[in-house]
């Protein structure tokens, strides 16, 4: 819980006793390694926040599955369209490794956000952010080669490149196995 608390202070400046506000009513739920933390088809009622672990955003078209994002330690993330409507979510959040998240109940965020504008203007922060990278990715997975869609993604990620399978590595950048490992035989 100091985690995300030190995380709320230094990355959106939200007040320690408006995190504590938020930390009320939220538990603790390890999930292992492959099991779903939601499940297509089903409504997006928290916020999440990894203790410990990795999980990756993902959807399935014509049984091919392609990963969108990748969270590790310290981050706060949803499915923000599913959180924000309340209706049910064509995305899955998965687990990679045996995974500690503290889950934030989205209603009791609609209600301080009611009561504190810093909770809002949290959110508010949560959303931009997450826009900015969708945007970010979308534009990169359309202008940029598989190489340099790779690179920028290493040095973007190099803390948790490791930890990402060959194969949701390659489903991320849009490329098969083969490819990207010419790509990083060349490196």
């Amino acid at each position: 819980m100091i985690e995300f608390i030190q995380f709320c202070q230094q990355t959106y400046q939200l007040d320690p006793t408006l995190a504590h506000e938020l930390l009320k009513n939220s538990k603790t739920k390890t999930f292992k390694k492959g099991e779903y933390i939601l499940k297509k088809g089903d409504v997006c009622r928290h916020l999440f926040f990894i203790n410990k672990g990795f999980a990756k955003i993902c959807f399935v078209n014509n049984d091919k599955e392609f990963n969108m994002q990748f969270f590790a330690e310290h981050r706060v993330f949803t499915v923000f369209d599913s959180y924000l409507t309340q209706t049910p979510s064509n995305f899955m959040l998965i687990a990679l490794e045996n995974t500690n998240i503290t889950l934030i109940p989205q209603k009791d965020v609609e209600k301080l956000c009611q009561q504190h504008h810093g909770i809002e203007t949290f959110l508010r922060k949560l959303i931009s952010v997450a826009t900015i990278r969708m945007m970010k990715r979308i534009s990169e997975s359309l202008e940029e080669n598989a190489t340099k869609r790779y690179n920028q993604f290493v040095k973007e990620n190099h803390k948790i490149v490791q930890r990402i399978s060959l194969g949701n590595l390659s489903n991320y950048l849009g490329i098969t196995q083969q490819s990207l490992s010419r790509i990083r035989a060349k490196k």
